[in-house]
């Protein structure tokens, strides 16, 4: 059964490149809140939250980890569920690589050293 403890570790290497905003007790903790929603494959981990703009509601990928592969796939439903939930945009930060992955083929452009795509509705 996959948990977040058994993800932990992704999420460990991912807060390495956060700049010291938070660790796994704080992320799990704005789950449990409601803050963060976690998306959990078989061995790897998206973190997400929404953020509401004065003109737009957009979703940010908060923390992600693990096989590049599984990542694809779950990214797909995760935007899904972003436009389902109103939002208009999804946003990522994290290194230049993320850049020159499959991130690039669905649209995302570095943007503000963010990775950036309109969710269309």
């Amino acid at each position: 059964m996959v948990t977040f403890a058994s993800l932990e570790h992704h999420v460990e290497n991912a807060l390495q490149y956060s700049g010291g905003t938070h660790d796994v007790e704080d992320v799990f903790q704005g789950i449990l809140a409601g803050q963060f929603q976690l998306w959990a494959g078989e061995d790897s981990i998206i973190i997400t939250e929404i953020l509401e703009y004065p003109k737009l509601r957009g979703l940010h990928f908060f923390l992600v980890g693990g096989n590049l592969d599984e990542l694809q796939e779950m990214e797909k439903t995760v935007i899904d569920w972003a436009r389902a939930n109103g939002c208009a945009r999804a946003t990522t930060a994290g290194r230049v690589g993320w850049s020159r992955t499959f991130l690039k083929d669905r649209g995302y452009v570095p943007q503000w050293h963010v990775m950036c795509r309109e969710i269309e509705q």
